[in-house]
């Protein structure tokens, strides 16, 4: 990390690379979330060479964002890692203190309950609670989740589809029982139209016959 971290310096150096020089945390957004999404279509993909290229590219927006903030004086890379390894020795009491845990679920409910200890007892907001960042399917999902809606079934993707209407707000509320029904099934929707997607265009790719 080191290397990474004095490259990144060296480019954005007075004597650097213009480009580099420019950028900002803002300017930046798009890559960060490309970048990621890359690494997810690789583990979808099952390349795991790929996938090592996908993290450096994901690890170089990390190192791109604290070298930025240490210029600005903000922060710096070792603060963005200090605070990471206390919050996941913090929130993991089972692995690094004395609480007993019978599995995951109770891993989960502790992780949320020092989270929310950690805000001093405050709750945030749903809308600061869902990236927007995220696809649109997967922040429906996180709502669902948060709202604590029932998961759904085909039933109920059917039954929305009989009283839609053919405007914004009824392929919404199909789409919203589209995501419960995949969650009903333990399938992530964002990752499953992405894999959809790939598909059809693959295909579209693929040389036609004579």
């Amino acid at each position: 990390m080191h290397d990474l971290l004095d490259t990144m310096r060296r480019l954005r150096a007075p004597d650097g690379c213009p480009w580099d020089q420019e950028q900002t945390h803002r300017s930046l957004r798009p890559y960060l979330l490309e970048e990621a999404a890359e690494a997810a279509d690789a583990i979808s993909a099952g390349d795991l060479a790929e996938l090592r290229a996908e993290l450096g590219d994901v690890l170089l927006q990390v190192a791109f964002h604290s070298v930025i903030a240490e210029d600005a004086g903000e922060f710096t890379y070792q603060d963005v890692e200090r605070g990471i390894v206390e919050k996941l020795v913090r929130r993991h009491p089972h692995v690094f203190g004395a609480v007993q845990v019978t599995g995951a679920e109770d891993v989960v409910n502790n992780w949320q309950s020092i989270k929310a200890q950690e805000r001093g007892g405050k709750s945030r907001s749903a809308a600061d609670t869902v990236p927007r960042a995220l696809g649109a399917l997967a922040r429906e999902q996180q709502a669902q989740k948060l709202g604590g809606r029932d998961k759904g079934s085909k039933f109920v993707v059917n039954e929305a589809l009989k009283g839609a209407a053919n405007n914004e707000a009824g392929i919404a509320q199909v789409l919203s029982a589209v995501v419960a029904w995949a969650r009903s099934c333990g399938i992530d929707p964002e990752v499953a139209l992405r894999a959809h997607t790939d598909a059809q265009l693959r295909a579209l790719d693929a040389p036609a016959d004579d």
